[in-house]
C-alpha cells in the first residue's frame, strides 16, 4: 500500500511531462505550417502572374519539382503525406521518419504553390507528424509502451489546427480519421493541447481570420432542414465517385513510370485548367481552392456552370494525385462540397444565402474522409453560427451513410479489424 502514493505521484508527473510535450509541439508545428502557408501563397501567386501559355504547364513544373525532392531530399518518401501518417499511426513496427520532414513539406510547397489542385493539410499533418515523432524519439523515458507515437496523432492535430485555425477540429479529426467507426481515445488530451497550442502559433504569424465569409440572415427552416437531407444524399454519392476517382488515380502510379505519368498529368492539368478559365474566366482549377469557395459564394452563378467547376476540381485532384503530387485532400472535399451545396442553394431560391455552401462542406468533407464529427467542428469554427450546427450535422450523417464502406483514403481501419 504504501508504494501508491509513489506511484500516483510518478503517473501525474509523466502526465504533466506529456501535456508540456504535447505544448511544444504544437507550437513547433503551428510556427512550421505558417511559415510554409505564407510561402506558399506568395508561390502561387506568383505563377498566377506568368503568361496564360506559362501558366498552364504550372502544374506539371510543380510535378517534377516534387518527385525530385522526394528522391533526393526527402530519402524516396511515398507523395502521400497524409496517407503516410495514417500508414505509420497503425504500423506497430514503424515509426514516421522525421529526417523525411523537411522534403516533404517542401514537395508539398512546390505541388501546391505551382497549381496543383490539392490541399496544405497534408503537409500540416505530415510536418506535425514528423515533429511529433522526432520529440517523442528524444524522450522516450516520459511514455509508456501504450503511449506510443502519442506526439505523433498530437502533431497532425496541431498541423490541422493550425492551417484551418480551428483547434477542435484538428483535435476531433486526428483522433477520427484512423478509424472508420471509433476514435482513437487514448490520444485525446495531447491532441487538444498540441491543437490548441499550434493554432496559436500558426495565428502569431497569419492571424485569426476566420476561413468563411458568412451571410446567413438567421435560423434555419424546413427548406433548409430539407435541403441538408438532400445534400447528404448528394455528397455522399458525390464523394463515393470522388473516392473512386482518387482509387484509380493512385493504381495508374503503379502501372505507369513517373516520368510518362507526370507528362500525362501534365497535359490532363492543363487541358482542365484551360477548360476551367473557358468556363469561368477566371483560373480556379489552380491551387488548393480557397478562391473557388469565394467564386461560388456569389449570388449569380448558375447550377450547371457550378458543377461543371465541381468536376473539373475532382478531376485535377486526381490528375494531380496520379502525377506524383504530395498534398492533402481535406481541401478538395471542402471545396467540392462547398460547390454542391452552393448548387443545392440556388436550386432552392437560395441565392444569397450561404447556409447551404457550409453545409455541403461538412456533408462532403464528413463523407469523403469518414470523419462526420470532425467535419460539423470545422463548419462551426469556420463561420462561428452555432444555427449550422444542427443542418450540418443532419447533412454529414446521411452523407456517411449514403458512403458506405468507401473512403479517400485507403489507410483508414475499421475499430473491429484492430487487434
Amino acid at each position: 500500500m504504501s508504494l501508491r502514493p509513489a506511484r500516483l505521484r510518478d503517473f501525474a508527473q509523466r502526465s504533466r511531462d506529456v501535456v508540456v510535450a504535447s505544448a511544444v509541439v504544437g507550437v513547433v508545428t503551428g510556427l512550421v505550417v505558417a511559415g510554409a502557408d505564407r510561402l506558399t501563397t506568395d508561390l502561387l501567386d506568383w505563377v498566377r502572374g506568368w503568361p496564360d501559355w506559362l501558366v498552364i504547364v504550372g502544374p506539371g513544373v510543380g510535378l517534377v519539382l516534387a518527385a525530385l525532392t522526394l528522391r533526393y531530399l526527402a530519402f524516396r518518401l511515398s507523395p502521400g503525406l497524409a496517407d503516410g501518417w495514417l500508414k505509420a499511426f497503425h504500423d506497430p513496427d514503424h515509426d514516421l521518419e522525421p529526417r523525411t520532414g523537411p522534403g516533404g513539406v517542401l514537395a508539398s510547397m512546390f505541388t501546391i504553390g505551382f497549381g496543383g489542385a490539392m490541399g496544405l493539410e497534408g503537409l500540416s499533418i505530415f510536418a506535425g507528424g514528423t515533429i511529433g515523432t522526432f520529440v517523442q524519439q528524444r524522450m522516450r523515458w516520459l511514455f509508456r509502451p501504450i503511449d506510443r507515437k502519442v506526439l505523433m496523432t498530437a502533431g497532425a492535430a496541431a498541423g490541422v489546427a493550425a492551417i484551418f485555425k480551428a483547434p477542435a477540429t484538428g483535435a476531433l479529426f486526428a483522433i477520427e480519421v484512423p478509424f472508420a467507426d471509433d476514435f482513437a481515445h487514448r490520444k485525446l488530451l495531447p491532441c487538444l493541447v498540441a491543437a490548441a497550442t499550434g493554432y496559436l502559433g500558426f495565428a502569431a504569424i497569419n492571424g485569426t481570420e476566420p476561413l468563411f465569409a458568412v451571410h446567413h440572415a438567421g435560423g434555419f427552416d424546413a427548406i433548409g432542414l430539407l435541403g441538408a437531407v438532400v445534400l447528404g444524399l448528394l455528397a455522399g454519392l458525390g464523394a463515393r465517385g470522388f473516392a473512386w476517382m482518387l482509387a484509380t488515380a493512385k493504381r495508374v502510379t503503379t502501372a505507369i513510370p513517373l516520368a510518362v505519368r507526370i507528362l500525362l498529368a501534365t497535359v490532363a492539368s492543363g487541358a482542365l485548367v484551360v477548360a476551367g478559365r473557358a468556363a469561368t474566366g477566371r483560373d480556379l482549377i489552380l491551387g488548393p481552392g480557397y478562391d473557388c469557395i469565394r467564386w461560388a459564394a456569389q449570388p449569380d452563378r448558375a447550377f450547371w456552370l457550378l458543377m461543371l467547376v465541381l468536376v473539373l476540381r475532382c478531376l485535377a485532384t486526381s490528375v494531380t494525385t496520379a502525377g506524383g503530387g504530395a498534398g492533402g485532400l481535406f481541401i478538395p472535399l471542402v471545396v467540392a462540397g462547398a460547390l454542391l451545396g452552393r448548387a443545392v442553394g440556388g436550386l432552392v431560391g437560395r441565392f444569397d444565402d450561404t447556409m447551404f455552401l457550409i453545409v455541403g462542406v461538412a456533408a462532403f468533407l464528413g463523407a469523403g474522409y469518414r470523419v462526420p464529427l470532425a467535419a460539423v467542428m470545422f463548419v462551426a469554427e469556420t463561420t462561428g453560427r452555432a444555427t449550422f450546427v444542427v443542418p450540418a450535422l443532419i447533412a454529414a450523417v446521411v452523407a456517411d451513410l449514403v458512403m458506405g464502406d468507401a473512403c479517400v483514403t485507403a489507410y483508414q481501419v475499421p475499430a473491429h479489424r484492430v487487434p
